[in-house]
């Protein structure tokens, strides 16, 4: 029997679709992104059902495909011009390069309350995510959503080492900012 025999598209649609979609919306953290993410992925299967060789189960190349047109997203995103806050980044430090101390990093830890599982607090992440240039939002989503290292995430977005080091800084800044100034001040 061939692999196209055995995989029916129809039977794989009903059964992953709701896998694929909160993977995709875990990755995007935009509905209807990821509901077209996984509709991509679902014609691309379509198109390549009689190459699949069956060396994976149906579930794992359904996922590798989905994760490739995810980093196919993040990678147009950051072709986008980035213009940079000068005037968030020289509020941070003084003239001698230290921390001004009104802005000094403060200790987020709270009261035995992982920051992580609290609704509210994951809005403010997001939104704060958000603001961030296209760029370092993608950078940032690649290295900490996906896991990817840093010499892929240069390859997959066509910077240098140094380069994407100095946007994870930059972007790392931006959101302690925001954060700090959307959620432990109010």
């Amino acid at each position: 029997m061939s692999t196209e025999e055995t995989i029916n598209l129809n039977d794989l649609v009903e059964k992953y679709t709701g896998n694929l979609y909160s993977w995709a919306f875990h990755k995007v953290s935009d509905a209807e992104l990821a509901k077209d993410l996984v509709q991509e992925t679902f014609l691309a299967a379509a198109q390549n059902i009689k190459t699949f060789k069956g060396n994976s189960s149906p579930k794992t190349w359904l996922f590798a495909i989905l994760n490739n047109k995810i980093t196919d997203y993040y990678r147009k995103k950051v072709n986008q011009t980035v213009s940079i806050d000068h005037q968030l980044f020289s509020s941070l430090f003084d003239e001698e390069g230290s921390w001004n101390k009104e802005k000094r990093p403060k200790d987020w830890h709270e009261d035995e309350k992982n920051l992580l599982d609290d609704n509210e607090f994951q809005q403010v992440l997001e939104e704060c995510l958000e603001e961030l240039p296209e760029r370092w939002n993608s950078a940032v989503k690649l290295k900490y959503l996906l896991s990817k290292k840093g010499d892929e995430i240069c390859q997959e977005l066509g910077i240098s080492r140094s380069n994407y080091w100095q946007i994870i800084h930059r972007a790392k800044l931006q959101l302690r900012d925001c954060i700090e100034n959307n959620w432990f001040k109010n």
